[in-house]
Parts: structure tokens; C-alpha cells; sequence
């Protein structure tokens, strides 16, 4: 494995951690009523690399899974990225 193939998995691995943890964070805001994370970062943190930690974040913590645009459009972010990596790591 090549060092740049190395860098792009702990880049996903660092971004899946943080996913997670902002999905969290949110989780645990809505349950206090408190100030949330604006849905709009939570797709922005999904799409920049950390797809695979809010989309587990999502149906473990049971957290924006009865919205479709959620459900859908952290599915299909999720697919792209495998598919991305997928393809660097076979270069």
C-alpha cells in the first residue's frame, strides 16, 4: 500500500470518528431541548468524508432516521465515498 493510500484511509477513519460523534452530540442536544447542529452541517460533515460515522451514528443512535432526505441522501454520500476508495486503493 502506497503512503497516499495510507493517508486516505486515516483521512476517512478521522472523518467517520468525527461523523459519529457530531451525530452524537446532536442526539444528545434534541433529548435537552437544546441548540442543535444545523442539518445543513450535518450533510456537509457527511460529504467532506465523515459519511460512514454520521450514517452509523443515524441507525444506532436512532437519530434523523424518520427523515427520508437523512436516510437517502446519507446512504447514497456513503456509497459514493466506498466506491471512492474503493477505486484509490486499486490505483
Amino acid at each position: 500500500m502506497k503512503p497516499w493510500q495510507i493517508a486516505v484511509l486515516a483521512y476517512f477513519a478521522v472523518m467517520t470518528v468525527i461523523g459519529f460523534a457530531a451525530m452524537y452530540r446532536d442526539k444528545k442536544k434534541a433529548e435537552k431541548k437544546k441548540w442543535r447542529t444545523p442539518e445543513a452541517a450535518l450533510f456537509a460533515l457527511s460529504l467532506i468524508g465523515g459519511s460512514l460515522g454520521t450514517f452509523l451514528g443515524m441507525w444506532v443512535m436512532r437519530h434523523k432516521n424518520r427523515h427520508w432526505y437523512f436516510v437517502v441522501g446519507f446512504t447514497l454520500i456513503l456509497a459514493a465515498h466506498i466506491a471512492l476508495v474503493l477505486y484509490l486503493m486499486n490505483m
